[in-house]
């Protein structure tokens, strides 16, 4: 009776043995988290901004770090614009801090802010393309006017960037007329990263485009932003395109971020306001006021 027992034994440790030698052969480990530190790339105290009685930022306070992928979403007046033009220096904030690189930018001179625009890259909400300019000529626009460099080494640069999102040489000779709107949002990337930016702005990049396009847009981002090393804060209400290129999201409601986080959390964050936009419903608690006829 022994003999048996201590023969059960043996073979329920050896069985659970080859269980837990079987499992480790299939476990896959989740790829560790991006871990970003340092100090702050850019950096938002409690920042306001104001049009008349309107107040757009109420108390602003984020960062970003070097080398992240933050997306800022809400809805349609949210100050989501308005939050990227004060950190690009387009308005000056009523009141708060902004830095860039642990340099203050909020009170700048025109020649100081000059000299930190050339860390940036902006891909505006609607390309912005100028229509007279050749397609080359719009994404080499920075490097010839800005940094003064020659049409011809310019031109080159263009057609190295029109290649890197996935469109042929020939096209810088076209116009932005002759375009659609896929082809434009990418020349408008190729236009962002010409001068090879620390920091890029991405404003609503999906607007306008078909899921497939938007994909590929989004993909390209990811690429490119990767590519290059650099920190970049994309607004959208497009939650596909965030969850896509995010490394971390943030949801601005009432001139305050409200919630930020991995965005791997996004879906569990316990906030009824996030709750409420990512599943789009028209009712909760952000308020839609309709005008009555």
């Amino acid at each position: 009776m022994a003999k048996k027992s201590v023969k059960k034994t043996k073979a329920v440790k050896k069985a659970k043995k080859a269980l837990k030698n079987a499992a480790k052969k299939i476990s896959v480990k989740s790829p560790a988290k991006p871990k970003f530190t340092g100090p702050a790339k850019i950096e938002m105290n409690d920042v306001h901004k104001a049009f008349g009685s309107k107040h757009v930022l109420n108390g602003v306070n984020l960062k970003v770090h070097k080398g992240e992928s933050l997306v800022v979403i809400g809805g349609s007046g949210s100050g989501k614009s308005v939050l990227l033009k004060n950190i690009i220096g387009i308005m000056s904030p009523d009141k708060g801090s902004i830095k860039v690189d642990t340099k203050e930018t909020s009170r700048l001179s025109t020649s100081e802010r000059n000299h930190i625009m050339y860390k940036f890259g902006y891909l505006f909400q609607g390309g912005a393309l100028f229509d007279s300019l050749s397609i080359w000529e719009n994404i080499a626009f920075g490097l010839i006017q800005a940094k003064g460099m020659n049409r011809k080494d310019a031109k080159e640069i263009a057609i190295q960037k029109l290649r890197s999102v996935g469109m042929d040489a020939n096209v810088g000779e076209l116009y932005p007329s002759e375009l659609s709107g896929g082809m434009q949002k990418r020349v408008s990337l190729a236009r962002a990263i010409a001068v090879n930016p620390e920091i890029i702005f991405f404003d609503e990049p999906t607007t306008g485009l078909d899921p497939i396009m938007a994909d590929v847009i989004n993909d390209l981002i990811v690429e490119r932003s990767k590519e290059l090393g650099a920190t970049t804060i994309t607004i959208t209400h497009d939650m596909a395109s965030a969850r896509k290129i995010a490394d971390r999201i943030a949801m601005i409601y009432g001139g305050k971020i409200i919630w930020e986080g991995d965005k791997s959390d996004i879906d569990h964050s316990g906030n009824p306001f996030v709750e409420q936009f990512i599943h789009g419903r028209a009712h909760g608690p952000i308020e839609i006021k309709l005008q009555d006829h």
